[in-house]
């Protein structure tokens, strides 16, 4: 049962696109559509978090300076109020965070260090499978 963050990391894995706070906006979204994420996890000296660049980042940026915002550098135009969780978070606090605050993607800390990231897709997709389990024991305790 996927019921926490650490259950949804061990079945997805721990591998975060990241990048430094000196990279530019266009170097950043060029990361953003090779990979095909929605967002980038701007870490700092010994890997801690510093912000998130996002699509949605590229389209405030875009919108505000047009193409000179291409050249800014995500210490300028990322998200630096980072929110974030940690392994023994739940999938329902996940849920309650990524709807009260807006959030498709929140990275995972531990030690003070970046240690996964979680989308959304990544909760819908563990709640699915555990509202099917439910399910399938109902049914199975039905037959029985």
């Amino acid at each position: 049962m996927a019921s926490s963050v650490k259950a949804i990391l061990d079945l997805k894995g721990r591998d975060v696109v990241t990048t430094g706070p000196n990279t530019t906006v266009s170097e950043a979204a060029a990361i953003l559509s090779k990979k095909k994420i929605g967002a980038i996890v701007v870490v700092g000296m010994e890997n801690k978090i510093s912000g998130m660049f996002t699509e949605r980042d590229l389209v405030h940026v875009v919108a505000k300076a047009g193409k000179n915002g291409l050249d800014q550098t995500l210490s300028s135009v990322m998200t630096s109020k980072v929110f974030r969780c940690n392994e023994q978070t739940s999938v329902n606090e996940l849920m309650e965070l990524m709807t009260s605050k807006r959030f498709r993607h929140i990275p995972v800390e531990a030690n003070g260090k970046l240690a996964g990231i979680i989308s959304i897709g990544d909760v819908v997709k563990s709640r699915i499978a555990e509202v099917e389990r439910e399910a399938e024991e109902i049914k199975a305790y039905i037959a029985s």
